[in-house]
């Protein structure tokens, strides 16, 4: 018996890794977070699994669940929306199956913030202009730690994937402000790939009232920096015909 953490994906139920529907498609039991999984993933479960929504529910309801599972024999797709290591409420749930001596293994999916940059048609890191990517969320009732807080993390002005943060876009603008300044680019992207997607593009001075008018204020992704606007960039020197690295010996090299 074993306990499979699935991502799920973003929202387009195409988008669960070959890995993951064939769990769904297998196990006896699904244990699933309805406020965001698609039911088109969990549709892939078999007649006879016994399918629940954990959505309602609480992190001890969800262990009783699990516990179950492993007094009858029974595999469980615990399935999540996007990648479970990434803001996924995930890490208190393992932590119970190891106290419990329940073995698990988690299945990566596509995280939201990768979905909003392909939405986008973008690439989030640049040469010589971004390579970071900073993945935060704005403080709110979830407190930050120390030296983690937006403001601070601003002043690396790398490219920012803010999670959990629509709602406080007032906040956000506020703390980036000082370091990106009011020109920087800013894309907000609601339900990346769900049929009803929503991307509001602008910048840190205006990106807050485009955000309000659309009335977006849950399930967005907030990115943030020049890559997403930039024309004038470096070419990566992996295709550059004068650079030589372990597949290919560069021009200038060439004897």
């Amino acid at each position: 018996m074993k306990v499979y953490i699935i991502g799920a994906g973003p929202g387009d139920p195409k988008l669960i890794t070959v890995r993951g529907a064939e769990l769904v498609e297998q196990c006896p039991v699904v244990l699933y977070t309805g406020s965001l999984v698609p039911q088109a993933v969990i549709a892939r479960a078999r007649p006879d699994a016994r399918v629940l929504d954990s959505s309602s529910m609480t992190l001890e309801q969800i262990i009783d669940v699990l516990k179950e599972a492993h007094a009858a024999d029974q595999d469980v797709a615990r399935v999540h929306t996007g990648d479970p290591s990434i803001f996924g409420s995930t890490a208190e749930q393992i932590r119970r199956l190891i106290e419990l001596g329940i073995p698990y293994e988690i299945i990566p999916g596509v995280s939201s913030f990768t979905a909003a940059a392909a939405v986008l048609g973008k690439e989030l890191t640049l040469p010589e202009l971004s390579q970071t990517i900073i993945v935060t969320r704005a403080e709110g009732r979830t407190l930050m730690p120390e030296g983690e807080k937006l403001e601070d993390l601003a002043r690396h002005r790398a490219t920012l994937a803010l999670f959990l943060s629509a709602g406080l876009i007032r906040d956000v603008v506020e703390k980036l402000l000082p370091s990106y300044g009011p020109d920087c680019p800013v894309a907000v992207v609601q339900k990346a790939t769900w049929p009803d997607q929503k991307v509001v593009r602008g910048t840190l001075a205006d990106i807050g009232d485009k955000v309000r008018a659309e009335r977006i204020n849950a399930t967005a992704m907030i990115l943030v920096g020049e890559v997403l606007e930039a024309k004038d960039f470096a070419n990566s020197r992996l295709y550059d015909p004068t650079f030589t690295h372990r597949f290919r010996r560069g021009t200038d090299d060439a004897r």
